[in-house]
C-alpha cells in the first residue's frame, strides 16, 4: 500500500549520527497540527459562511455548550477573506516556522518531529478540486522553509493524524508518496516506524506509531462530560442516549490486523531497543485537559502504557491545539515501582490555537491519582524543544510560542527537567 522511503534504514542511521555529533547531547523541535491555512478551509465555511462577529458568536456558543466557564472564553485570530465579509481563524503556520527558525539560530537544533495532522482538513486526495502537489507545498513545506533556507539538511520526522486519513487511503498513499520525494521529509512505508539518532551510548531511538490506525481497530464510544466537568460512566450515558459509538470510516479500518501488527511492533521494539534513550510519539494524546479527547486517551492508554511504563523516557502527542505537559506515574499498569513518572509532551499548537476545560481538568486531577498536570498554555500558537542531555542524564522540555498578532517573535514560555527513565 505504501510508498517505499528512498533511503535505506541503514544509511538514515549513518546520517542521523553524523549530523548531531556536533554535541554529546540531542536536541530537537516537536510541533504538530501545523497543517491548517485559510486558503484549504473546511466546507461548511464554505457553504455556511460567517462574518466576524458571527464566527465568534458560534465559538461563544459551543464554548458554553461544553459547560466551559464564560470568563475563560476566547478564539483564534480571525482571518476574512479578501472582498468578502467570510471569516474563519487565522493560521500560525507561517509564524511558528519564522519562531522556530529563531530559536534554531541560538539554540541546537538536529532534525524536527511532526506529529501529525499535517494536511487539513481532509488530508491528500480530498476531492475539492485541488492540485494535491500544490496543498502538500502550501501545507507542509512552506511554513518550514525558513528552516530549511537555514540549514538546508534539517529532517523532518513525521507521523500521521487524524485528518491525514480523513479523505482515503489513498490519500495516505499520497503524503507518503510526497515525503519520499521531498529530501527534508521522512515518514516510514507502513505510516509507522522506527528509527536511531547519535552514537551508541548516547543515541536516542524513535518510535513513530499511527495512532489513528491503532484507535481505528478498537470500539468505544464518545460519552459526553457531565455539566461539572467530571465523566460520566458509559451505562449512564448509553441510559440517558447521550453515548454514541466512535465513527470509524470505511477506509480507515484497519487491513489484515495492521493495527495489532503495529502495537506488537511496538512492544518488541521497546523490549529490545539498545539505545540508551527511548521515545514514542504519534497524533493522540494519552491525557491532556482539552475536554475533547478523553475517550479516545482512554483507548490509547490501555494500548500503550503498559510498554511506555516499563520502557519509554518520554510520549509526545498533538492533536489538542495548545501546548500541555502532563505525567503518568505508572503505578496503575506496573503496580509497585521505582522508575520515575512517564512525561507526556503535548505540541499541537503550530497552526491552529484551542481553548482548555477547566472544569475537566480539576476533575480529572482528583479522579486519577496517576496523573498530574505539570503545565499548560491554551490559545497559543507555538511548539516545544526537546534536549537529551547525555552529560547530566536529564530530559530538558522546552515551549515557545509566537505572538497572535503574526510576528514571527520566540517567546520563551517555559522549562522543565526530567531524569533518564529506560536504564
Amino acid at each position: 500500500m505504501f510508498t517505499l522511503k528512498k533511503s535505506s534504514a541503514f544509511t538514515l542511521a549513518l546520517l542521523l549520527s553524523s549530523q548531531v555529533m556536533a554535541s554529546d547531547n540531542i536536541s530537537f523541535l516537536a510541533f504538530g497540527d501545523g497543517g491548517y491555512h485559510p486558503d484549504y478551509p473546511k466546507t461548511k465555511h464554505i457553504k455556511n459562511p460567517r462574518d466576524k462577529d458571527a464566527f465568534i458568536a458560534a465559538e461563544k456558543k459551543d464554548w458554553l455548550e461544553d459547560n466551559r466557564p464564560l470568563a475563560e472564553f476566547d478564539h483564534a485570530p480571525i482571518y476574512v477573506y479578501p472582498g468578502t465579509q467570510t471569516a474563519t481563524e487565522h493560521t500560525g503556520a507561517l509564524v511558528v516556522g519564522q519562531a522556530m527558525a529563531a530559536l534554531c539560530k541560538q539554540s541546537q537544533c538536529d532534525f524536527a518531529i511532526q506529529l501529525g495532522d499535517n494536511i487539513y482538513p481532509d488530508g491528500a486526495d480530498a476531492k475539492d478540486g485541488k492540485d494535491d502537489q500544490k496543498r502538500m507545498d502550501d501545507l507542509i513545506k512552506k511554513p518550514l522553509l525558513p528552516l530549511f533556507e537555514q540549514q538546508p539538511d534539517l529532517m523532518v520526522y513525521s507521523a500521521l493524524g487524524n485528518h491525514d486519513w480523513k479523505s482515503s487511503r489513498k490519500g495516505v498513499e499520497l503524503q507518503l508518496a510526497w515525503m519520499g520525494k521531498e529530501p527534508n521529509f521522512t515518514m516510514g512505508e507502513k505510516g509507522y516506524y522506527r528509527y536511531k539518532v547519535g552514537q551508541p551510548g548516547n543515541d536516542v531511538e524513535f518510535f513513530v506509531l499511527d495512532t489513528n490506525m491503532l484507535l481505528s481497530g478498537q470500539h468505544y464510544y464518545d460519552v459526553p462530560l457531565r455539566a461539572d466537568g467530571t465523566e460520566q460512566g458509559l451505562a449512564s450515558a448509553l441510559a440517558s442516549k447521550q453515548a454514541e459509538v466512535e465513527k470509524i470510516e470505511k477506509h480507515e479500518t484497519p487491513l489484515g490486523g495492521e493495527d495489532h501488527t503495529q502495537l506488537a511492533w511496538l512492544a518488541e521494539g521497546l523490549k529490545t531497543s539498545q539505545a540508551k534513550w527511548k521515545i514514542v510519539y504519534g497524533h493522540h494524546v494519552l491525557w491532556s485537559i482539552g475536554g475533547t479527547k478523553f475517550n479516545e486517551a482512554h483507548v490509547l492508554r490501555k494500548l500503550l502504557l503498559p510498554e511506555l511504563c516499563q520502557y519509554a523516557d518520554a510520549y509526545i502527542a498533538g492533536h489538542e491545539h495548545d501546548l500541555e505537559l502532563l505525567t503518568d506515574d505508572c503505578s496503575r499498569v506496573l503496580g509497585h515501582h521505582d522508575k520515575p513518572k512517564l512525561p507526556l509532551i503535548i505540541s499541537g499548537a503550530a497552526a491552529k490555537m484551542r481553548g482548555v476545560h477547566s472544569p475537566f481538568a480539576t476533575a480529572q486531577e482528583a479522579t486519577y491519582p496517576e496523573y498530574d498536570l505539570v503545565w499548560n498554555k491554551p490559545f497559543v500558537w507555538g511548539f516545544a524543544q526537546i534536549e537529551l542531555d547525555n552529560n547530566n542524564d536529564e530530559m530538558h522540555v522546552r515551549f515557545y510560542s509566537t505572538p497572535k498578532e503574526q510576528t514571527g517573535e520566540l517567546i520563551n514560555e517555559a522549562s522543565f527537567t526530567f531524569p533518564h527513565r529506560s536504564k
